[in-house]
This record gives C-alpha cells, sequence and structure tokens, in this order.
C-alpha cells in the first residue's frame, strides 16, 4: 500500500515547476511492518551477515581479507615494513568503512596484540594487548607493520586462478572473494562476530594437531576428530577443563561451552600469588575489579593487597595473601567467585557458499577439504593451460628452426610487414599464434645453442602436461596434494600446545561451598514448568496458589534450602540448580518459569524435578512401550560445575512417568487398557548409563501404552496378590469387582 501510494505520488509531480505546491507532500503514510522489515531491514540484515560479521570457509571475513589482499598488493609479503597510516589508506579503495574501522582490524590481526595462535601481521611499535581493556595501541602514524611469513600461505598461488575476483565498490580494481589458504585457518585463530539474528564465535585449535586432524579426514571421512585433535588451544594459555560430553557436542554440533581457568604460581618468599596466563574471554582489569569487589562485600578475606604488575616480559597479576592462607585453596574460590574461570561459549557459525551454516569440527574441515579440493584443481588447470599454450608455442618454432633460412627467406621476401605471419603460416602450416611467436624472434636467438634449447623445452613440457593432465584426472593425487601441503605448514608453522588440558581426575576438589542460609522451605512444581519455593511461614498465611490456566501442581516436597535440584526437560537433558537459587516466593505469584530461569535451549522446558541433598536413591524413567529404567541418583553428581547434562534419560520411547525414589519401593503401573501390575522396584536391576532404554516391565498390545504410575498404599487392593508376578514383564490385571469400591479413592 505505502508503495503504490509513493509511485502515485511520483507520477503526480513529474513535469511540474520546482516552486509547484505538492498537495500532501510532508505528510506521515501508514506503512505495513511487514514491508518495513521486508524493504528497510532485511537488506541491511543481510549486509551484516554476508560482509561483515560471519567468516567465510577461508577463516576470514571481509575486512580481515581486504585488509590482508591490499598488503600484499603492496609488496609487504616480502618487503620491508610500512606505516600503518598507509596501509590503512591504501585499504579505503577496498574497503570504504574509515579508517578507525580498518585500523582496529589490523591490530586484531596483529602479532603485538596477541589475540591470535598465528598473527598474519608483523607488528613494530604499540599495538595494545588483548589481556588487556585499558592498554591503547597507538595511532596509526605511530607503528608500522607488513605481512607475516605465514601469509605466504594466503597468497602463494592466489595470481594463479585459484580463486574467483570480483569488482571492488566502486569497480576501479579487482578483489578475491576467498583467498586459497593451505591449512583449514577457519580452526587455526579464534573468530567472533555478531550479525542480526545470529552470531559466530569459533575457537582456535593447535596447529598441528588440526592439520593431523585434516590429514586422517582426507583419508577417511569417517574418523572422529576427538582422536588427534585433543581440544581448543589459546595464545593467552590458561588451564582448559576437559569435559568429554561438553566437548563431544561441541565436536559434532559445533555449539556449546567449555570452562578456562587462570594459570598461576605461589611465590613462598613473597607470600603472593602470580597470575601469568588468563581465560581468553576476560582481562586483568575485569579479573582485578571483581576480586576488589568480592573484598569489599566480604566475601573474600584472605587477601592484603591485589595489583596489576603487567609489563613488557608479559601479563601477571600479583595477589599478596594474608599471613597463613592457603593459596591453593583461595584460587579455587576465587576460581567460582570471578572471571579467574571463565567459559568459552562456541557457536561455529560459517558462511558455506553464501550461507550461514552451523557445523561440527569433522563437517566444517571436510567443507574446507572441498573448497581447498577445488583451489588445487585450479590451480593444476592453470599451469597445464600455460604450459600447454608455451608447448603450442614452442611446436610452431620447432617447425621454423628445421629450416630457419626458409623463414628467413620468407621474411625478407615479404613487402609489407602485416604479411609476414600470414606467410609464414603458409611457408609452415602453422597458426596465427605461433607465427606471430616466430616472427617476434630475435635475430641474436637464430643461432645453434638457442635452437638446442628449445628443442629441449619442449620435451620438458609434454611430459609437464602429461603429469598435470594425469594429477586432475586422479582423485587420489590431488589428496596427496592436499596432505603434502599440509605436512609442510605443520612442520613449518606447528607450535607447541599453550594452553593446559585438565581432565576430571586432575581437577581438585577443594572449592568452599557459598555460605547458604538453611531453613525449611516447600517446592512446587507444575505441568507447565513453573517452580515456587515458599517457606512454611508464608504457607500459612495464604494456601492457595495461583496457577496458569489448564496448569496443575505435579510436585511438592518439603525439603531445605541448601538442597539440590535436577530439572528434566522434553529433550532428554537435565539442568543442575539448587533451591537457594531460586528467590522465596507466595502461594498467590506464578513462580519462575524454570525454562528462562536456566537458560534453556529453544524450544525445550521442564517436565520434572527431582530434589536431593546427598544423590541417594534412584530415578525410575517409565516408558510408554512397557520399559522402565532404574539409575542410581549419584550418576547426576559431577565434579565440576557443569550445569547442564546431556542424555539423561534415553528417548527411544517417550517417558509416561518420572520417577524419584529414596530406596525401592512398590509401585502400580496402569495401562491404557485398564490393566495394573503392581511391581517391587527391587525387582528392577540398576543401571549406570543415564540413558539406558530400561527392561520390559509391562507387556502391551498394539495401541496399548503405560499411562500412568501410582504408589502402592496398602489396603489399595483386597487380594494385593492377582496384581504381582513372578517374572517380568507381565501383562497385569483388570480390576478386581471388589477393588472397584471405596477403597479406590486412594488411587
Amino acid at each position: 500500500m505505502a508503495r503504490k501510494k509513493k509511485e502515485e505520488s511520483v507520477q503526480a509531480t513529474e513535469g511540474l515547476p520546482n516552486n509547484t505546491h505538492i498537495l500532501g507532500a510532508g505528510e506521515v503514510v501508514q506503512q505495513s511492518i511487514t514491508d518495513t522489515m521486508e524493504l528497510n531491514f532485511m537488506p541491511y540484515a543481510m549486509s551484516v551477515i554476508m560482509s561483515r560479521a560471519i567468516p567465510e570457509i577461508d577463516g576470514f571475513k571481509p575486512a580481515h581479507r581486504k585488509l590482508l589482499y591490499t598488503m600484499y598488493k603492496m609488496g609487504l609479503l616480502h618487503g620491508a615494513r610500512s606505516k600503518s597510516a598507509n596501509i590503512v589508506g591504501q585499504t579505503m579503495r577496498l574497503n570504504p568503512h574509515g579508517d578507525a574501522a580498518i585500523y582496529d582490524t589490523m591490530v586484531r590481526l596483529s602479532r603485538g596484540y596477541e589475540a591470535l595462535l598465528h598473527p598474519f601481521v608483523d607488528s613494530k611499535g604499540n599495538f595494545g594487548k588483548a589481556y588487556s581493556r585499558d592498554m591503547v595501541w597507538a595511532a596509526p602514524r605511530y607503528t608500522e607493520a607488513k605481512l607475516d611469513p605465514i601469509c605466504a600461505e594466503l597468497f602463494g598461488e592466489i595470481d594463479k586462478d585459484t580463486v574467483d575476483f570480483v569488482d571492488n565498490y566502486d569497480a576501479t580494481m579487482k578483489e578475491p572473494t576467498l583467498l586459497p589458504v593451505t591449512f583449514p585457518s577457519i580452526l587455526a585463530n579464534p573468530t567472533t562476530g555478531i550479525a542480526v539474528g545470529m552470531a559466530s564465535s569459533i575457537c582456535p585449535f593447535n596447529l598441528r594437531e588440526l592439520c593431523e586432524t585434516t590429514i586422517a579426514l582426507i583419508r577417511d571421512e569417517t574418523v572422529d576428530p576427538m582422536d588427534t585433535l585433543k581440544a581448543p588451544d589459546f595464545i593467552g594459555g590458561g588451564q582448559l577443563i576437559f569435559d568429554r560430553p561438553s566437548m563431544e557436542e561441541i565436536y559434532r554440533t559445533g555449539r556449546g561451552g567449555f570452562k578456562v581457568r587462570a594459570k598461576y604460581t605461589y611465590d613462598k618468599k613473597n607470600n603472593c600469588i602470580d597470575v601469568t596466563e588468563i581465560p581468553p574471554t576476560t582481562t586483568c582489569e575485569a579479573i582485578i575489579e571483581k576480586i576488589i569487589e568480592r573484598i569489599k562485600a566480604g566475601s573474600i578475606k584472605e587477601i592484603s593487597d591485589i595489583r596489576d604488575e603487567t609489563d613488557k616480559s608479559g601479563l601477571k597479576i600479583t595477589i599478596d595473601l594474608k599471613r597463613g592462607v592457603d593459596a591453593d585453596k583461595l584460587m579455587q574460590k576465587l576460581y567460582r567467585m570471578t572471571t579467574l574461570e571463565d567459559t568459552f561459549s562456541c557457536n561455529f557459525n560459517v558462511l558455506i557458499a553464501g550461507s550461514p551454516q552451523t557445523l561440527g569440527v569433522a563437517d566444517l574441515l571436510l567443507e574446507w577439504i572441498a573448497f581447498r579440493t577445488e583451489c588445487v584443481k585450479r590451480r593444476i588447470f592453470f599451469d597445464l593451460t600455460k604450459a600447454k599454450e608455451k608447448l603450442h608455442l614452442l611446436k610452431g618454432l620447432q617447425k621454423i628452426l628445421l629450416d630457419i633460412d626458409k623463414a628467413i627467406k620468407i621474411v625478407r621476401e615479404t613487402e609489407e610487414e602485416s604479411e609476414v605471419v600470414p606467410n609464414l603460416m603458409i611457408g609452415f602450416g602453422i597458426d596465427e599464434i605461433q607465427a606471430e611467436y616466430v616472427a617476434e624472434i630475435k635475430l641474436r636467438h637464430l643461432n645453434r645453442e638457442y635452437i638446442l634449447k628449445r628443442l629441449a623445452d619442449v620435451e620438458e613440457l609434454e611430459k609437464k602436461v602429461e603429469e598435470l593432465d594425469a594429477i586432475l584426472k586422479s582423485k587420489t593425487k590431488v589428496r596427496q596434494i592436499l596432505i603434502d601441503e599440509l605436512r609442510q605448514v605443520s612442520k613449518k608453522y606447528g607450535k607447541d600446545r599453550r594452553t593446559e588440558i585438565l581432565y576430571d581426575v586432575e581437577i581438585a576438589e577443594t572449592e568452599t561451598e557459598p555460605e547458604v542460609p538453611a531453613y525449611p522451605v516447600t517446592l512446587f512444581f507444575t505441568e507447565q514448568g513453573y517452580f515456587k519455593k515458599i517457606t512454611p511461614q508464608s504457607l500459612r498465611m495464604s494456601s492457595d496458589h495461583k496457577l496458569k490456566e489448564g496448569d496443575r501442581i505435579i510436585r511438592t516436597i518439603e525439603t531445605d534450602n541448601r538442597a539440590e535440584l535436577l530439572f528434566f526437560t522434553n529433550q532428554q537433558q537435565v539442568y543442575k540448580s539448587r533451591v537457594s537459587d531460586f528467590d522465596d516466593t507466595k502461594a498467590s505469584v506464578l513462580g519462575d518459569f524454570v525454562a528462562s530461569k536456566l537458560e534453556m535451549d529453544q524450544g525445550e522446558v521442564a517436565v520434572y524435578m527431582a530434589v536431593t541433598s546427598d544423590y541417594s536413591g534412584y530415578m525410575m524413567y517409565f516408558f510408554e512401550n512397557g520399559k522402565a529404567a532404574k539409575v542410581p541418583l549419584s550418576v547426576f553428581r559431577t565434579k565440576t560445575n557443569r550445569k547442564k547434562l546431556i542424555k539423561a534419560y534415553s528417548d527411544k520411547s517417550p517417558v509416561a512417568v518420572f520417577r524419584q525414589i529414596p530406596e525401592d519401593t512398590e509401585l502400580v503401573v496402569v495401562s491404557s487398557a485398564g490393566r495394573m501390575l503392581l511391581l517391587s522396584t527391587g525387582a528392577i536391576a540398576p543401571k549406570t548409563t543415564k540413558d539406558t532404554a530400561g527392561v520390559g516391565v509391562m507387556t502391551l498390545k498394539k495401541g496399548q501404552r503405560v499411562i500412568e504410575v501410582r504408589d502402592y498404599v496398602q489396603g489399595m487392593f483386597q487380594k494385593p496378590y492377582r496384581y504381582r508376578t513372578k517374572n517380568l514383564p507381565a501383562a497385569g490385571m483388570l480390576l478386581a469387582a471388589e477393588d472397584t469400591g471405596e477403597q479406590m479413592s486412594l488411587l
């Protein structure tokens, strides 16, 4: 509607004088929100996603690629350094976003900034530090830069038609759409970008391990990357807390997170802790501020002073201790309270052929292998074409050299210069290109030595053409080229790991629990996933619950404020929390929506709540297919502070009923056919595998399913033995006549 009105307005003003008053000019016109999104917002969003924030398969965003290519064209790969201001100015021919943005990009790619495991810019001067918020880099007129030697792996074959080129923003020069990098740089350096509606966060890996893993995938696409690619590696070092399920999730899906903690040493002489390596997600100033904040709040009393002693030798945060303080125990406390231990969140979102895709490690490397294979094929085809062209020229020359006197005679006897080439073509049976090449030969080259060398070149070129053609036709030979290149890169640029890997067995459990007030509470959990924690006093004042329409309370538990909670979700995951993490509330409010409170995944909701103080007892899962599983609650205890556990229960069949039992008891299993089975949970052997599919408990006919599980109460049945069985699975029994009376109110 708005577009139509605008077109009518333009048509109405055509041909009118400049001073003519236009009816309705300046009026506010109503426009549909969908039109606004489509015409105004979507182009902006697509521009940010495609041309700014998300990296491509070569590992670079457009800003990085434009800067590095400009430096390459300036001759800074092998030449001397140039002033950063000069580089920034030259880059504006490709990147018109302003000098400040370009210089910021160059700083983050530099060796001096220390953000990349393998920096691409060899810098000189003050380029700041990634681990410091306040160490600002110098202006571009004071610093110098050139390309780092590793950039030879980016541009070594860019002039051999290995990648496509496009016009720059004003069509005055060409720039590459991708760089033909010879190693998977997409995973060799960290990349972070925030687009519109999506983001990207890629952690770096050790180059040697990365090349080894890529070689393994070239040979066999089904290999597990975790066999050779141990864990991420950061230039700032630190200690990575390795949690295998979480790491497998990252490797498989490209999403997830892992914890990195700072590295420290204890100076016994000066009674102080020196922190020399910190997580990549924080800065030394943020750590110091957080510690000071905790000291002022009274949470930390063991520290007498803290200061930043970072200098040219590197990062150093010094923490002076009070007399008698255990340094290791204090650090465990600081890990928990500050960003000395922080989470790196992964989101391997990469543009693949112009489409944003979130890929796991193996899939991402396979995409890079496909990209690199195409680059190698295009390079070989380029070399093959050039060799064929040169061979074609030399074969024409070969014919001429067989009778050089005849060629000289033709040239001498030709009256017009324009007729030389046609006459040579007729005289020797060669084409125009060959004749043009022959006609340009200098007189000094008409000697025996020159002739013999050219004939030898023909033989070499014929062999080269044959070899290149054979490579192009052989997938095995192309794969071998990729493997050889990766081995050379690994050997030339590979470095030892900087980030130490801490496995569960190596992590000292010396963390002190925060002081949580102990008082009795009553917990309520509803069918739609709402949670309330109410004190007895508040409950006595009002016990009428406010609930959403259609919702009902499915669990009511009296416990202590220090107890722990396990929320089972509809996506086979468990979220761990504490009762104390939730605020006390009243019955007259809806309570906390657990999915939002615990930041669950999209579409994920809590369906059951377990409460424990010591992880004793069992979790029972009764599946609709008649199977049941019994898992000790202790399997959900974790050594680290993980809040989310995957594969918490089996997804082979929907769960009809969750049940937490403190010890073995008797339960009544009810099927959709109305049959009941009195079951002792002691007859089911416990399994330590959380997602076990369970064992058969109830035999069901086609179309039937388990719908309910009830606690057995003495007197529920007149003849309980009717519903019991010696062997499982069993079909159960229909309700007897004497059990359909008043006693069934117990159900």
